[in-house]
């Protein structure tokens, strides 16, 4: 019990640092944002649901995401004439739009803005953002488990942003197994963002929690053969707490409440595909 009640604080502390941290930044960020917030003129060179890809007159290409309620036209099209709006630029070069205005309608009158190449490095970052944008996503987890000693590996699904747009829903199934223990875990967890879409950085904090069906099975005898009949099950509560980058790489540390013998600590490795 004592265990368990330390790592439990260690994971409330990191989770508070997290939550602290980010947003004291994001005040700071949204006082200066406002202050620092200018326009851009250019030709559309892309455009999707999440990112815009703007030509300037000096031939430089800058690329945009939107703000929660960010004004834009539907008209949005490579070669129509645009003024946006934005804030500062973050560690990537990516400035967050608050208003996209059409000046001139896409017609063909500026066939270079179509043909001219885009930087690769404009490109891998709107490719991440893409890929980040999505409402589902599968995944692959591996690492380990201590108290006991266990090697784990798993698949996951993410789903969201569902009720807010930082709140994502992520079921997952981990297999793990020891020296005398094997585990079946299904744990149907949420995760909360701490940062929000327009402001994340190459690597976004999140704290979640959630059920878990926990299936369990000790041998302390030698020659011991795995026999699904054997498994106990157990009803847990997962907390959780983590940093997800714009690649899809993730690394996580969780803790089992209320679990019997499951681990107290695990440390996750994954990426989402």
């Amino acid at each position: 019990m004592p265990t368990r009640v330390v790592i439990l604080a260690c994971c409330v502390l990191l989770a508070s640092t997290f939550i602290v941290l980010p947003t004291e930044g994001q005040n700071d960020t949204s006082s200066s944002q406002a202050a620092n917030e200018n326009t851009l003129e250019g030709t559309v060179v892309s455009a999707s649901r999440d990112t815009l890809v703007v030509r300037t007159d000096e031939d430089k290409f800058q690329l945009f995401t939107y703000d929660r309620g960010a004004v834009r036209s539907r008209s949005l099209a490579p070669g129509a004439r645009v003024r946006v709006t934005a804030g500062p630029a973050d560690e990537n070069g990516t400035r967050s739009a608050s208003n996209v205005t059409v000046l001139t309608a896409a017609g063909g009158t500026d066939k270079s803005a179509q043909a001219a190449p885009v930087p690769q490095k404009v490109r891998d970052v709107e490719s991440d953002i893409k890929r980040e944008g999505r409402r589902w996503r599968m995944g692959v987890r591996a690492g380990a488990a201590f108290d006991p000693e266990l090697f784990m590996f798993g698949i996951q699904s993410q789903m969201g942003p569902i009720f807010h747009p930082r709140v994502l829903f992520r079921p997952n199934a981990e297999f793990a197994f020891g020296e005398v223990t094997d585990l079946i875990a299904l744990n149907f967890e949420a995760v909360y963002r701490l940062s929000a879409a327009s402001r994340r950085g190459n690597w976004t904090p999140y704290v979640g929690a959630g059920p878990a069906m926990i299936f369990i099975h000790q041998n302390f005898e030698s020659g011991r053969k795995i026999d699904f009949g054997n498994f106990d099950y157990e009803t847990g509560f997962n907390i959780l707490a983590g940093m997800q980058s714009r690649r899809g790489t993730f690394i996580e540390l969780k803790t089992s409440l209320y679990s019997g013998p499951a681990p107290k600590f695990r440390l996750i490795f994954g990426y989402n595909f």
